[in-house]
């Protein structure tokens, strides 16, 4: 009789456990962000830290690397100061392995890694092509550059890096009244299958007005907008990509990532100096956290991310580039005339963003 009630018990338990499982299977687009406080299993949050003055970096020289474009390039284009270059982040709780190109390219012969989204996401991928290309540099590349599509290949490992620009996620149509962003319309994601790798990116597009916009309407669902709040538009085009992926991602074949809220630095007072902007800064904010808190859009993305039923990790990069208001190309531009605080050199922080996803995969 003991035993039969021991075996109830097991079974009781067994059950109880399948449940407990079924129930948390959406739970796992994560890596940090959601269980902010948390520890990864291994014990360290990779987006916790610190910046740190480190003599060995960059990764590369921007004069040896041929996939950089002038909007990046900051030596080439005056910058008179080196020391933005000579910073590493250091996690509270590990050490980030180092990058290793050729070991990176090993592991993902014959495969095909996509960045999509935006100019921040250009920023991060020929940040990836020029740390490859340095620890490869004999490697035999090819190299072409489109509308939407562009994409390297280092021939010798047949591992292509794709770039597929689209600043929203979701589509802009043609329509009468003219171009209209449609929040529930992802055609643009037929690009998007079969590949090995995706990382994904939006949020800084969705702020442009006048003529820096790209769209005349929007349209959500039958209706159409002159123009509607930002926030909940973005949430609503990011849901719609959040469905393409739970209804087209394999996650045994690819993995994805979400390359996080990239931010700016136009506005001083953000870090307590309101006279200022990124110009002429030439050292990261020390410490850990940022004055002025992390921005609405990081909000709304991890808002998403948590209703996923398809894993996808955050790379967390918010509050790590927010210290780096030193890292902008500022004046020293090869494309943009002004002060551009919102993209970053190169070398630079996109590196650091690339050393994460680095780690992420290998730790």
């Amino acid at each position: 009789m003991g035993f039969r009630c021991k075996s109830l018990l097991c079974l009781f338990l067994l059950v109880l456990l399948v449940f407990l499982q079924k129930a948390s299977a959406g739970q796992h687009y994560y890596n940090v962000t959601r269980f902010r406080g948390r520890k990864q299993e291994n014990g360290c949050n990779l987006f916790q830290g610190k910046w740190v003055f480190d003599p060995s970096y960059p990764f590369y020289d921007s004069s040896g690397c041929p996939f950089i474009d002038p909007e990046f390039d900051c030596l080439k284009y005056g910058r008179p100061d080196k020391q933005y270059l000579k910073y590493s982040w250091k996690p509270d709780a590990c050490d980030l392995p180092r990058f290793d190109g050729a070991s990176f390219l090993a592991k993902w012969r014959g495969k095909k890694i996509m960045f999509v989204g935006d100019s921040l996401s250009l920023n991060m991928w020929e940040s990836l092509a020029c740390m490859i290309h340095a620890s490869v540099p004999n490697s035999k590349t090819t190299y072409v550059r489109k509308d939407p599509l562009s994409f390297v290949i280092f021939e010798d490992y047949a591992v292509t890096l794709y770039l597929y620009r689209t600043p929203y996620l979701v589509d802009i149509v043609r329509e009468s009244v003219g171009a209209v962003l449609n929040l529930g319309s992802i055609n643009g994601g037929n690009a998007w299958k079969g590949m090995d790798m995706l990382v994904f990116n939006s949020w800084h597009w969705w702020t442009h007005k006048g003529k820096s916009q790209a769209w005349d309407y929007i349209r959500d669902g039958s209706e159409l907008y002159k123009d509607m709040d930002r926030f909940v538009a973005f949430n609503k085009g990011l849901t719609t990509w959040a469905n393409w992926v739970d209804s087209n991602v394999d996650p045994t074949k690819t993995k994805v990532f979400f390359q996080g809220i990239s931010p700016t630095h136009y506005e001083g007072r953000e870090w307590n100096q309101p006279k200022k902007n990124c110009y002429g800064e030439l050292e990261p904010l020390s410490g850990s956290t940022y004055p002025a808190g992390a921005p609405p859009a990081a909000a709304i993305l991890n808002k998403v991310l948590g209703t996923m039923k398809k894993p996808v990790y955050l790379l967390d990069i918010t509050t790590l580039s927010q210290l780096r208001k030193d890292a902008h190309p500022s004046t020293y531009s090869g494309e943009h005339s002004g002060n551009d605080c919102s993209h970053w050199c190169l070398p630079g922080l996109p590196d650091t963003w690339n050393q994460l996803l680095y780690a992420a995969l290998v730790m």
